[in-house]
């Protein structure tokens, strides 16, 4: 459970998220914005972020996510959570790294139900949490299961 601080800040931070055309944050990624970030407060883009800005169908809509990173005990990059804003489930995906990953960089595909905002978080190892996002037109949706 979050704190009142805590849920103040992240309010806060979602408020200050431009409102893209995409249209409003779903209740399920506001959520899940607020699980993954707790009290912590995110540092906009750090994210090589490949993605779309549009896709004919949602079934399949390729991405790849990078940081810059020595990898070393003291500075790596723990995971990448990506979230979207109108899902029916905004989880769309975490990647664990270890030491061993050698570099902070995922290629993959995603579904997306219809045009909307994917946010990249990127959690580092002192705490610090890196933020990027982009919008994607979806003509024809790929959530519907």
């Amino acid at each position: 459970m979050l704190g009142a601080g805590a849920a103040t800040l992240v309010a806060a931070f979602l408020r200050a998220i431009p409102e893209a055309s995409a249209g409003e944050k779903s209740a399920q990624f506001k959520a899940a914005l607020k699980a993954l970030l707790d009290d912590a407060r995110p540092v906009s883009g750090g994210i090589e972020m490949s993605l779309p800005e549009a896709v004919e169908n949602g079934d399949y809509v390729p991405l790849s996510l990078a940081v810059e990173s020595p990898m070393t005990e003291e500075n790596h990059v723990k995971a990448f959570h990506l979230l979207s804003t109108a899902n029916p489930r905004a989880d769309v995906a975490t990647y664990h790294f270890t030491l061993l990953s050698g570099k902070a960089r995922v290629t993959s595909r995603m579904r997306l139900a219809r045009t909307q905002e994917v946010f990249a978080i990127a959690e580092l190892s002192d705490g610090t949490f890196l933020m990027s996002g982009r919008n994607v037109d979806v003509k024809i949706g790929g959530c519907e299961i």
